[in-house]
């Protein structure tokens, strides 16, 4: 679970009492919870205010006895929710604010960092650049085939495919199907192979990603898995929640073309990989292999402008899907986009080290 994706009981009537009250000071929420006739100390609920700033959820406002507290982010896309409150409840359950496929948040991106959080990422990416100098290429083409390696293994491993890591490198380096396992397992992770392998050959073309840039993406995702390519005909409904995409051929080929010139005029490879790893998954252009997709073009964008390509092999699978569900239902991102920064610094600690 991601750091701040989750209060405690106290943390969250805290947060909602600044809510409502759009800011408020220590001795205004200790009279709250002295007026709920809950015995609570001051220093508890003060600790406990001090816990929400740690993390980022609420800021700091003036000095002294006149701080007061008010939420950090009060956008939709990045405001804080739960995770445990929200999915303590069923897809049937939940107050789901956006039920139909609504393709205004693509005007939200632009927001999808902090100048702070960008900045870091940027000097991560620094520590990344000098240490691919100082490789050989010899030792660049090994590590980039272990990232290959779990990278292909932890994408379809997210889809359900039961391969091990080490099922996965024997398959992609010795080419023996693991004892046990179907054969449609073993092509879906080849392709991310052989599709990371055709990004690697063609960054140019990911500069600026195009339409059948993704259509080609996705071809090589689905090849040999009696799944039609192109851009679905027919609806599509998604385990875990009662969003759903859009249903006609030629909306979903205007959305998709809307949101990839959105990602085009993003300013920084960050925000166009995020961006575009969160427009295809909830689009749901294809059949199938969408977030397959969807991950192998952020990782064509970010190899592309020369910043670090992620394996998301540390990635828990429940967080991943909460945070996606989160954007589909709420368009909040805010959980997904601390994955991705997770997921980019531990790339950078873990691969291509000089």
């Amino acid at each position: 679970m991601t750091k701040d994706a989750k209060l405690n009981a106290r943390q969250a009537r805290i947060l909602e009492f600044i809510r409502s009250k759009k800011q408020a000071g220590n001795q205004e929420i200790v009279e709250f919870f002295k007026q709920s006739g809950e015995t609570v100390s001051r220093y508890t609920i003060i600790r406990n205010i001090g816990s929400l700033f740690a993390d980022g959820v609420v800021e700091k406002i003036g000095r002294g006895r006149s701080v007061v507290y008010r939420e950090k982010e009060t956008s939709d896309l990045l405001r804080f929710i739960d995770l445990n409150t929200y999915f303590a409840k069923g897809p049937d359950e939940r107050s789901v604010r956006y039920p139909r496929f609504d393709g205004s948040v693509f005007s939200q991106f632009t927001q999808l960092f902090s100048q702070k959080e960008l900045e870091k990422l940027t000097d991560s990416n620094a520590t990344y650049r000098e240490h691919m100098e100082k490789l050989s290429d010899s030792i660049r083409k090994k590590e980039f085939e272990r990232l290959t390696v779990e990278f292909s293994w932890k994408s379809s491993h997210i889809e359900g495919n039961t391969y091990t890591l080490l099922d996965t490198e024997r398959l992609l380096e010795d080419h023996e199907e693991a004892v046990g396992h179907s054969h449609e397992e073993a092509v879906m992770i080849i392709n991310h192979k052989r599709a990371l392998d055709y990004i690697s050959g063609n960054k140019e073309k990911f500069v600026t990603p195009q339409l059948n840039d993704v259509l080609d993406i996705h071809t090589l995702v689905v090849a040999g898995m009696s799944v039609n390519t192109g851009i679905r005909k027919s609806p599509v409904g998604i385990i875990g929640t009662t969003y759903r995409p859009l249903d006609n051929e030629y909306q979903i080929r205007e959305s998709l073309e809307k949101a990839t010139t959105t990602i085009r005029g993003l300013q920084n490879p960050f925000s166009q990989a995020l961006a575009t790893i969160l427009a295809v998954s909830y689009i749901q252009p294809f059949e199938d292999g969408n977030k397959r997709t969807a991950r192998l073009l952020g990782n064509a964008i970010l190899l592309a402008q020369d910043v670090c390509p992620l394996s998301f092999r540390s990635v828990d699978e429940g967080d991943y899907k909460k945070a996606t569900i989160m954007f589909y239902e709420q368009h909040n991102a805010r959980f997904f986009k601390e994955l991705f920064i997770k997921q980019f610094e531990f790339a950078v600690e873990h691969y291509f080290l000089a």
